[in-house]
């Protein structure tokens, strides 16, 4: 039960049924970015239903973008190449990451001045890492200290290769958005992969996509084409599931209509590590991959999240930590993670703190954590304005001894505004 942003948290027992969860956050903002960008009215069934994606919306609206949010359809009307209109005010992103980053993208090659801010969260996440190769491409950027808001004075592009020093989706995107509106070929050279919705949305839309080995690029001048296209179930809102059944013993779930994009299932193979027994089912092939989930709970295990695993489930860190705070005797190791200090929250300080108030001990490192399995005593935690850890200690917290309550809850709003509904209803059984 959630009041005011506090929640009591259901003692969960076993978890059984059928589940589905919201729309993809990342397909969702892309997909409508692109929507916004291209010839004719797209349709999006599914669109995701949080804060974020809203913002999107918004921002888009206030850009001179025609939009029509129905029950379950999200109509937008393209304006095609350098369509966009300079906004009357500041955009707000609200807590959106994905949106300042892409929209600095999107913005980057259009001819006029736009401020891109939001709320206190997102001012304090740093942006040099999509302002350095966007200043390069021909476009000026003011932030100070590297921090939003940002205001982009849009300019003719010039192609570059872009070579980031951290994996990041979020800036290979922002880049290669920016390459459709510049003169030439635009690529990105990633050191590790990262997930690639914007690759696939762009092929989605009509666009060419260029993929050489590690390289990934875009030719300048493209024209999209609307499309009429489903956003799939959130595989990151869906890893919240998969971990308490994965936890709860005698427990057997299946999660409908869940994307399965090859470049976010790596967590598969670390649930299984940690003992749960997974069977994704593809149904749906074009465009992204999507079908259902069976996970049933199985032999606790102690794993480990390695650096080279971070960058394909960075957003799942937190739910795999709700694992392991779970289940007695099992410890969970995650190195390589520091971009976690820069997301919503300090996710490394915040989540240590948090199950720390639930009785579960954490060793915290510069790029990472240790996580001591419970299951946790019960107190409260402090969701910090995170969505993703209100989530993670939720989940835990449900297998707890005593009493779970959480404060600031209602940032889950910001991507399953149902969570804790949903929650209510498996605990029932």
């Amino acid at each position: 039960m959630t009041t005011a942003g506090f929640a009591a948290v259901p003692h969960v027992s076993r978890v059984a049924g059928r589940v589905r969860v919201p729309g993809d956050k990342s397909i969702s903002h892309r997909y409508a970015m692109l929507a916004a960008i291209a010839d004719g009215e797209s349709r999006l069934t599914g669109y995701a239903p949080g804060a974020d994606c809203a913002a999107t919306l918004a921002c888009l609206e206030a850009l001179g973008v025609p939009v029509s949010r129905g029950r379950t359809v999200i109509t937008i009307s393209g304006l095609g190449p350098r369509g966009l209109r300079a906004p009357s005010a500041p955009l707000d992103a609200a807590n959106s990451g994905t949106s300042m980053r892409l929209f600095a993208g999107l913005l980057a090659g259009h001819a006029f001045t736009s401020v891109v801010g939001g709320d206190a969260s997102l001012s304090r996440r740093p942006m040099r890492r999509v302002i350095e190769p966007l200043t390069r491409m021909g476009a000026t950027i003011d932030a100070h200290d590297g921090r939003p808001p940002l205001t982009i004075h849009g300019a003719p592009l010039r192609a570059i290769t872009h070579h980031p020093e951290v994996p990041s989706a979020q800036v290979k995107s922002a880049v290669l958005l920016a390459g459709l509106h510049a003169d030439g070929r635009t690529a990105v050279k990633e050191p590790t992969p990262t997930r690639d919705h914007t690759e696939r949305a762009l092929e989605a839309f009509g666009g060419r996509v260029i993929r050489e080995g590690d390289t990934v690029a875009v030719d300048g001048g493209q024209r999209l084409r609307a499309i009429v296209a489903d956003v799939p179930g959130d595989i990151s809102s869906a890893l919240f599931w998969l971990a308490l059944a994965a936890g709860t013993p005698d427990s057997d779930l299946v999660i409908e209509g869940v994307g399965l994009n090859p470049s976010r299932t790596a967590v598969f193979e670390v649930l299984r590590r940690a003992g749960a027994r997974l069977e994704p089912t593809l149904q749906h092939t074009a465009g992204e991959p999507s079908g259902s989930i069976r996970v049933q709970s199985g032999s606790p295990a102690s794993f480990e999240i390695t650096p080279d695993d971070v960058p394909l489930m960075i957003d799942e860190i937190p739910g795999l930590a709700a694992l392991a705070a779970m289940q007695p005797g099992v410890t969970m190791t995650v190195r390589g993670a520091k971009e976690l200090r820069v997301k919503e929250s300090d996710r490394i300080s915040m989540l240590a703190r948090g199950f720390a108030g639930l009785g579960i001990r954490v060793d915290e490192y510069e790029d990472g954590f240790s996580i001591h399995g419970g299951p946790p005593s019960g107190g409260e935690a402090d969701a910090a304005g995170d969505h993703r850890l209100a989530m993670a200690f939720a989940i835990a917290g449900s297998r707890a001894r005593g009493p779970v309550h959480i404060t600031g809850a209602d940032a889950v709003a910001v991507s399953y505004p149902g969570f804790f509904d949903e929650l209510d209803r498996i605990a029932r059984g």
